[in-house]
């Protein structure tokens, strides 16, 4: 009896809604196949086990490194250093440079007074970089101090990079790891080379020190407690963020699945559903009233379901990759047919829920399941060989020390996975909030989006396994090596229109390898880039000023454009890339017709949105 059948069964019985299969949040007396229990035999992780203490001394080394593997690291110094002791040419240039650089910079020093004198003689700051953006800056000596800095950062970027010979994974792993090293010790993230923290100590009398001392001891305080606050105590889930009214319409032991109550007297017949990743909880596409995607379709006329992920602990260190499609995707769109029968879905997939969707996507096109209308993926990749500075977290040493880690917790940790993405953008999200918070004393206005940023989720250990594995190492899915129940699937079986999301400034999903998409699938392709970064960038609510973005449509029968090329091509528009997909979705719906019931069976068992699972 496949999934479907089921459904329609206890749909018939009048329990499905009523009576989960597991309910873990508040246990349930039907006896049912738990995700570990549904693994076909002979799918084990492709993975050998190694020595178990050899893991236990890799977890314990783990805990003081970050969860970076010491190893990877230094066989990329290595290869690094090997080539460049043996390029004499290239050390020459480089020492020329810094001659040459070092005499500029004396130059610019004995003449720092002179009227006239171009304030960033030897070097200035790039156009993305704020930190000596501020007019105290232009004064010396700490003008002089920021180029001396800056100049450092640039020897360093050209001794790191451009090494004959060097594998270009190492050599990235050297750059960014060495730029990290330096961060640390620009001259704005200290007290005595940071002319606005002077000057705010000069105008305070040193109350900011004060202040600062006092925001390190809470911030302190808030790591060390086993809650989960986070400073913004003014924004709690189900009161003011994800406050979409709507009802847990279905449950089981990965998912609760939202439908939300229509807000317009006619709705379109085709109902969205929304496949968000686990990384990160479902309510980042329902935020506060004033920037909620799923409010937003909803007074467009949709009809919205949502699933909410449950977070993993260490019983569920054997969930696998494929159970995220099944007890989630396709249980999602059985339980949709149930409430809305014989009506095809607009798909969409958020980042890693975006990979998921394709993968489920390309197996139900092979095996003659239609019920999608249409696909929406937003900064979600499938190729993966040009993932951004993620990558540099993911080679073979370092996925088999995480998988070491989590082999002894039974999950990857919150902290690896936030510290790993704060690391990418170190300077906006470390240093400049260290600077902010403890030498000026003050604090950033809370906000919806970082409360939401800081309630992080767990992954158990073999999905995060196979994906690191299957997608990041090995790339099965974009060269037709991904297998779906024993059978491989391939992207190009897609025949479904797809809208397709990239933001300009993405360190976790670059636009650039979120395009590959035009050449992947057989299918109508629109694709918009928008301004903003990863999660920004797709929260862009029509009311908020400043969004922009380009987009075009590439027929499937259409010749292939190249990314520069799109770039020259695309039409520029103002505004929220949020409308454009409204008018997208509308174009491919049918007439407004009466609302849908809420859910089916007995619900009433089952909470209100935002549902249990998004609490743990």
């Amino acid at each position: 009896m496949n999934v479907t059948q089921a459904s329609n069964l206890l749909l018939a019985e009048g329990q499905l809604a009523s009576e989960p299969p597991v309910d873990l949040v508040k246990g349930s007396a039907t006896p049912a196949a738990t995700v570990q229990e549904r693994i076909p035999a002979g799918d084990a992780p492709s993975v050998p086990e190694p020595y178990p203490l050899d893991r236990a001394f890799h977890a314990m080394l783990a805990r003081f490194t970050g969860g970076i593997s010491p190893l990877a690291l230094s066989l990329a110094y290595l290869d690094w250093s090997s080539h460049l002791a043996a390029a004499p040419q290239r050390q020459l240039e480089r020492t020329r440079e810094i001659v040459r650089d070092t005499s500029r910079y004396f130059d610019a020093v004995a003449h720092a007074a002179a009227p006239g004198q171009n304030l960033w003689s030897v070097i200035k700051p790039q156009a993305q970089d704020r930190r000596f953006a501020g007019p105290l800056w232009q004064s010396p000596p700490f003008n002089l101090m920021a180029q001396s800095f800056l100049l450092g950062e640039r020897w360093w970027h050209d001794a790191a990079t451009g090494v004959r010979g060097v594998a270009p994974t190492n050599e990235a792993i050297v750059e960014f790891s060495g730029r990290q090293m330096l961060d640390m010790l620009a001259p704005s993230n200290f007290a005595a080379s940071n002319p606005e923290v002077l000057q705010k100590a000069l105008q305070s009398g040193g109350e900011n020190f004060v202040l600062g001392w006092q925001n390190w001891c809470r911030d302190l305080m808030r790591m060390l407690s086993a809650g989960k606050s986070t400073g913004n105590e003014q924004f709690i889930v189900g009161k003011t963020v994800a406050t979409s009214p709507g009802k847990v319409v279905y449950r089981n032991e990965l998912i609760e699945l939202i439908q939300y109550h229509p807000t317009t007297e006619k709705v379109r017949p085709e109902p969205i559903l929304i496949v968000p990743a686990w990384i990160m909880k479902y309510y980042i596409l329902d935020l506060s009233p004033r920037n909620s995607l799923v409010k937003y379709l909803t007074g467009e006329g949709f009809t919205v379901f949502a699933i909410s992920w449950r977070n993993p602990n260490a019983p569920d260190r054997d969930v696998a990759f494929d159970d995220y499609r099944t007890s989630g995707v396709l249980a999602a769109l059985d339980a949709i047919a149930c409430i809305l029968p014989r009506r095809k879905v607009h798909a969409l997939g958020y980042c890693l829920g975006g990979t998921l969707l394709s993968i489920a996507a390309a197996a139900m096109a092979r095996d003659g399941d239609n019920r999608l209308k249409t696909i929406t993926m937003l900064a979600a990749q499938t190729d993966f060989t040009e993932a951004g500075e993620l990558t540099l977290f993911i080679n073979e040493s370092q996925v088999s020390f995480l998988e070491d880690m989590m082999w002894e917790r039974g999950y990857l940790d919150t902290t690896q996975m936030a510290g790993a993405f704060q690391l990418l953008r170190s300077n906006d999200l470390i240093w400049s909030r260290l600077s902010h918070n403890y030498l000026m004393g003050e604090r950033a206005p809370p906000s919806d989006l970082m409360t939401w940023n800081a309630d992080a989720t767990r992954l158990p250990y073999r999905m995060h396994s196979e994906y690191l594995r299957k997608l990041f190492l090995s790339n099965d899915l974009a060269e037709g090596r991904y297998r779906v129940d024993g059978k491989s699937i391939s992207l190009s079986d897609i025949h479904t229109p797809m809208f397709v999301v990239g933001t300009v400034r993405d360190h976790v999903a670059p636009w650039q390898s979120v395009y590959k998409i035009h050449y992947q699938v057989d299918a109508d392709v629109t694709f918009l880039l928008t301004s903003g970064g990863h999660n920004a960038g797709i929260v862009a609510p029509p009311e908020e000023p400043g969004h922009s973005y380009q987009i075009m449509t590439k027929a499937a029968d259409a010749p292939y454009v190249d990314r520069d090329e799109w770039l020259k091509l695309a039409p520029h528009a103002k505004g929220s890339w949020w409308q454009e997909w409204s008018r997208w979705l509308t174009a491919r719906s049918g007439v407004l017709n009466e609302p849908p019931r809420m859910g089916f069976g007995n619900v009433d068992s089952l909470p209100d949105a935002p549902g249990d699972y998004v609490q743990t």
